[in-house]
């Protein structure tokens, strides 16, 4: 698992980051709209959370087609541009 975190800690960084990001701005929205603080918790903790798990694969999947965009680029062969 250390492994795991230790390959992935500028994602899993960025996913916390985003995390407390979006619940902070679903609790205020739920708030606006239902009035109700456990009710507005309870959805801002649950959709962020099933956000942030595909936020993380949509990182990794990016990190994964960027790169071949960039290898391909004069620049990165060493060439001028």
């Amino acid at each position: 698992m250390t492994r795991f975190v230790r390959q992935n800690l500028p994602t899993l960084k960025k996913t916390a980051s985003y995390y407390l990001v979006h619940i902070s701005v679903a609790a205020m929205v739920a708030y606006a709209v239902t009035g109700d603080l456990w009710m507005s918790l309870t959805l801002s903790l649950l959709e962020p959370s099933v956000q942030a798990i595909a936020f993380f694969f949509h990182e990794k999947v990016w990190d994964r087609v960027m790169p071949h965009k960039t290898a391909l680029s004069p620049s990165a062969e060493g060439t001028p541009a």
